[in-house]
């Protein structure tokens, strides 16, 4: 199990360091995306999203009915990562569930003393990587812990705040609900996806992957295993901060003018001018709402595409991720086509 330690060491490495480095990074996380997306049907866009959004460690929202392989997709993606069970934390979320089965029981011998304490052993506070099933079901107490943690990677212990592991979070849904009172945590997740049924399209294939994953399972083969490393995902996020804030070429970080330069070397302006005229039309005609935080975050998981999959500047493709901007279900057929049809004109 990677320690504390460890990831602070990455988070230490120059960029000259990393440069001899991110090649080789970029080549296992490839390979894990196109490896693991053949266990699935028609899941692959999927695989690629969560790869994405682990680079720039931002939540991902899977929504689809029971049964449209979920949690299978984040279970084989932790295992391609060769996370040990502290590392990787799952929990399915009901309107009955209390803060302590997610963030620890609280301490009885510690309280006798005083001291409000919860043992974190096992629970969401010590994952590097967590999947929370049904996300939207859970009470206004599971919410507020959830949010302090998506934002600000912290908990409370004696009313302190602690750091979280925590580096990349996947949640799960049948459908996104409207309610005012979720629209905080609703925000939180940029990108949402569909996970669709696929027997109609792809039944013999369906039937023939199931049934090769359930072998897989009885005989206890895990061919996807052990592909890459969440280490990965941190350097190319430490290599991507670097590049952007200048750091590359000589600057210093948080140089305004570095960063203009930056995006104008790697955000060409026929891209970028492409990037704000979608935005404004899925504004205008889907009423889709996109905030100023949440412009900031596409731009940053836009980068993060080009970089896992081309290494460079963004391309018209990279774009695709603003399919996923949608709040709503019936969002995301509309935004797809849209989007598409909007990269095929611009």
């Amino acid at each position: 199990m990677a320690s504390p330690q460890d990831e602070q060491a990455i988070e230490s490495l120059t960029f000259d360091q990393l440069r001899g480095e991110v090649e080789g990074a970029r080549s296992r996380l490839n390979d894990l995306r196109l490896r693991l997306g053949r266990y699935f049907v028609e899941k692959q866009e999927l695989v690629d999203l969560m790869c994405v959004s682990t680079i720039a460690q931002e939540p991902l929202l899977i929504v689809g009915p029971p049964g449209t392989a979920k949690s299978d997709l984040v279970t084989k993606f932790c295992e391609a990562l060769g996370l040990e069970a502290g590392d990787y934390f799952e929990y399915m979320l009901t309107k009955f569930t209390e803060p302590s089965e997610l963030i620890g029981p609280i301490d009885l011998t510690r309280l006798k003393d005083g001291s409000y304490v919860r043992k974190v052993s096992g629970k969401l506070p010590e994952a590097r990587i967590a999947f929370l099933d049904e996300i939207f079901k859970s009470n206004s107490a599971i919410l507020n812990t959830l949010l302090t943690i998506i934002n600000e990677r912290k908990f409370y212990q004696d009313g302190r705040p602690v750091p979280v592991r925590l580096r990349m979070l996947f949640a799960a849904t049948n459908s996104v609900p409207e309610f005012e009172e979720l629209a905080a945590l609703r925000d939180r997740f940029v990108l949402k996806a569909e996970s669709v049924p696929i027997k109609d399209q792809h039944f013999d294939l369906l039937l023939e992957k199931g049934v090769q994953n359930e072998l897989n399972r009885s005989l206890n083969r895990r061919p996807w295993a052990n592909i890459a490393a969440l280490e990965d995902f941190l350097r190319l996020r430490r290599y991507q901060h670097l590049l952007m804030a200048g750091v590359g070429e000589g600057g210093q970080d948080g140089d305004e003018s570095a960063i203009m330069r930056d995006r104008k070397r790697y955000f060409p302006d026929e891209v970028f001018d492409l990037f704000k005229r979608i935005i404004r039309t899925l504004e205008r005609e889907h009423r889709v709402v996109i905030s100023d935080r949440k412009v900031i975050k596409l731009y940053q998981l836009i980068r993060a595409r080009a970089l896992l999959f081309h290494g460079g500047a963004v391309r018209r493709e990279d774009l695709l991720l603003l399919r996923y901007t949608g709040d709503r279900n019936e969002d995301f057929a509309p935004l797809r086509e849209k989007v598409d049809a909007l990269l095929r004109l611009g």
